[in-house]
C-alpha cells in the first residue's frame, strides 16, 4: 500500500479552500508531481482535495489588454490557444518541450508552479512575461508577482491553505519577441539541464524592455538582472550582448548532478542568452 488519506473532490472553489484549511491537506490537480511522490514515500498526506470538479479554474482568456489563466488550466490547453499563441510564444515552446503528450494532457500550469522545481519548464518563460500569480483562501485573495514568489529550493510564498488560482500577465506590445529554450540529454521526457527565456521590447532601435530567465541553474527559477539592466536603454550589438550572456552566466549557481556538470550547465547559460537575445534581436530589426 502506497498511502493512506481521505480524499475529497468538492464542487466548487470555497468548499475547496475551505477543506484545504485543515492540517496535512493537499490539492491534487494534474498529479504529475503529488501522486509520485506519494508512490516514492517523500508525500504522505492526511487528506487529498481533488481539484478536477473545478471547471472556473480552467481557461485561457484576453480582456483589457491582460491575458489570464486559470491555475487548473493543463499544458495541452497552452498548445491549443490561439490567445497563447499570439501572445506567449516562449510559453508555447516550454509546452511542445513539456513531458510526453500524456502528461501534457493532465499537468497543469499552477502545479508546475507550485511544485517549486527550479527545473520546471513552463516558469522561465512566465517570468519572461513579468506574469502574476493569484492565491486564494478563505480569507480573501493577494496577487504575487511570480519573480517574487520563489524563496528557496521548493520553497514559496504561499501560506498555508492557499491555492494558485490564476496567472495572468500584461499583452506584450505590437513589437517585441519571446523565445525560450530547454537543453536536456533527450527530446521528450526528459529534466531540464538548463532552460533559459528571453523578451525584448523595442522601440524607435531602442531596447527599452529586456527579461532573461534561467531555470535549472539555481535553487530557483531567476532572472539574471545586471545582464537585463545592461541592455535596457541600448542598441543591442554582437559585442554588448556577449557581455549580457557573460553577466547571466556569472549569475547562476548551477550544481553538479547526475545531468550534467555544474561548469556545463554554466557554459549552456551563456551560449543560449547570447544565442536567444540575438536571435530575439534580428527578428524586431
Amino acid at each position: 500500500m502506497y498511502a493512506t488519506f481521505d480524499l475529497d473532490r468538492p464542487g466548487d472553489l470555497a468548499g475547496a479552500l475551505a477543506l484545504l484549511k485543515a492540517k496535512g491537506a493537499v490539492a491534487l490537480a494534474g498529479g504529475t508531481n503529488l501522486i509520485v511522490d506519494v508512490r516514492a514515500g517523500r508525500e504522505n498526506p492526511r487528506r487529498v482535495v481533488s481539484l478536477d470538479k473545478l471547471d472556473s479554474l480552467r481557461g485561457i482568456r484576453q480582456a483589457g489588454g491582460k491575458v489570464a489563466i486559470g491555475g487548473r488550466t493543463t499544458v495541452t490547453d497552452l498548445l491549443r490557444s490561439p490567445i497563447i499563441a499570439k501572445t506567449a510564444p516562449a510559453l508555447v515552446e516550454s509546452a511542445r518541450q513539456f513531458a510526453g503528450q500524456m502528461v501534457r494532457n493532465t499537468a497543469t500550469v499552477a502545479g508546475n508552479i507550485a511544485c517549486g522545481s527550479p527545473a520546471a519548464d513552463l516558469v522561465p518563460p512566465l517570468f519572461a512575461l513579468d506574469a502574476e500569480l493569484t492565491l486564494a483562501s478563505p480569507r480573501g485573495q493577494r496577487t504575487v508577482p511570480i519573480a517574487s514568489y520563489f524563496t528557496g529550493y521548493k520553497k514559496d510564498v504561499r501560506r498555508p491553505g492557499e491555492l494558485i488560482t490564476r496567472i495572468s500577465w500584461k499583452a506584450p506590445p505590437p513589437r517585441s519577441r519571446a523565445l525560450f529554450y530547454k537543453l536536456a540529454r533527450r527530446k521528450g521526457d526528459a529534466i531540464t539541464v538548463v532552460g533559459v527565456a528571453v523578451a525584448l521590447d523595442i522601440e524607435r532601435g531602442i531596447c527599452r524592455r529586456a527579461r532573461i530567465a534561467l531555470g535549472a541553474v539555481a535553487p530557483t527559477v531567476f532572472r539574471a538582472r545586471e545582464a537585463e539592466a545592461m541592455l535596457e536603454g541600448q542598441t543591442l550589438t554582437p559585442a554588448l550582448i556577449e557581455s549580457a550572456a557573460k553577466a547571466a552566466a556569472a549569475a547562476a549557481r548551477p550544481i553538479d548532478d547526475v545531468r550534467a556538470s555544474a561548469a556545463y550547465r554554466r557554459h549552456g547559460v551563456h551560449v543560449l542568452v547570447r544565442r536567444l537575445l540575438g536571435q530575439a534581436w534580428e527578428q524586431l530589426s
